[in-house]
């Protein structure tokens, strides 16, 4: 509104004819103004609630929800990180869904599952989340023989290890197919029902590699980027379609996790001068983060905890110093081969 008013006193429009016109246009002006100024302190208001909010919540954490009857599916449940995550959902009282392309590993999985007194509510299947045909399809079958997924965790992943002219343009596709697009397959199939009901949760792997690059692993660094955009704009978009302020406050939780190396057996050479600071992670500590993360409903989690901090801080210094920092730290990712 104050960029038309200030139109109509622009020189080249010759200003309003009627005299009488300029009190108008300045009582316009001023209402848009004060309007602005209004807006901007009830912002301003609304940054200093939520640092309060966030220093209080740092203290004293949210209470954790009940995982108790909610369908859990998890991606790349063979090994790693998805076991894991199978072997500690499993006393929440959830039923438990398991995908993996490595059936055996699958398998083995729910036999540990069983030796541990867990063989109710946990379902397996075989399925390339990188094939959405094959997605869709054993999405069906677990709508008809489970029920509707309430949470789906995006885990499975691929991470071959070594400088860009050296991956041949297959692996490249085959990270992404992995990486990335599985996780459009997935929310393809399951996010419709947890909209429509307005009660679902959607956790998504992706890295520090998604936040930071480094070398010899340019296409992972590549998709785990994707990932974490592709969670951040799916949250906005689903809030917009809710009326952006809450008009009707959408009850399906994003998760995104953010490790740093974690020996589950895609790590090969890690390369670490302060092993002291940064270890690699052991997958049963990095599960037991997640599920606390999920049920507190955190927005974003990277493990060590304070790495996202620290690197929103260092984005505020001039480039050269995350470089500097880089170089100091002298973490990263040897070659495979």
């Amino acid at each position: 509104m104050a960029t038309a008013v200030a139109k109509k006193f622009d020189s080249s429009n010759n200003g309003p004819k009627d005299p009488s016109e300029y009190g108008i246009l300045w009582i316009q002006w001023l209402v848009a103004s004060s309007l602005l100024i209004a807006e901007l302190l009830v912002l301003g208001i609304k940054f200093l609630i939520t640092a309060i909010e966030s220093l209080y919540r740092t203290f004293l954490p949210p209470m954790e929800k009940s995982l108790q009857g909610e369908i859990v599916l998890i991606t790349g449940t063979g090994h790693g990180i998805g076991r894991e995550l199978v072997y500690q959902m499993a006393p929440l009282g959830c039923t438990l869904v398991c995908w993996d392309v490595d059936e055996s590993g699958n398998q083995e999985t729910i036999k540990l599952l069983a030796d541990r007194g867990y063989k109710k509510n946990v379902h397996a299947y075989k399925c390339d989340v990188s094939n959405r045909e094959e997605v869709l399809e054993v999405a069906a079958r677990v709508r008809a023989e489970v029920g509707d997924v309430t949470m789906l965790v995006n885990n499975a992943g691929i991470m071959p290890c070594r400088p860009l002219p050296s991956h041949k343009p297959q692996e490249i596709r085959k990270i992404f197919d992995v990486n990335v697009l599985a996780h459009f397959w997935t929310l393809e199939a399951f996010l419709p029902s947890m909209v429509e009901r307005n009660h679902g949760h959607i956790v998504a792997l992706s890295s520090m590699c998604g936040i930071v690059g480094i070398p010899n692993v340019v296409p992972y660094c590549a998709s785990k980027f994707a990932v974490r955009g592709l969670m951040e704009s799916l949250y906005e978009e689903l809030r917009a379609a809710n009326g952006g302020g809450g008009a009707v406050k959408s009850q399906v939780k994003f998760t995104t996790v953010y490790p740093i190396m974690v020996g589950t057996g895609l790590v090969k050479k890690p390369r670490n001068r302060f092993p002291a600071l940064l270890s690699l992670l052991p997958p049963e500590k990095v599960a037991t983060n997640i599920i606390k993360a999920v049920r507190r409903n955190y927005k974003e989690l990277s493990i060590p905890a304070p790495m996202l901090t620290l690197d929103r801080i260092a984005r505020l210094l001039p480039g050269k110093f995350i470089q500097h920092t880089k170089d100091f730290m002298d973490t990263g990712l040897d070659p495979d081969d």
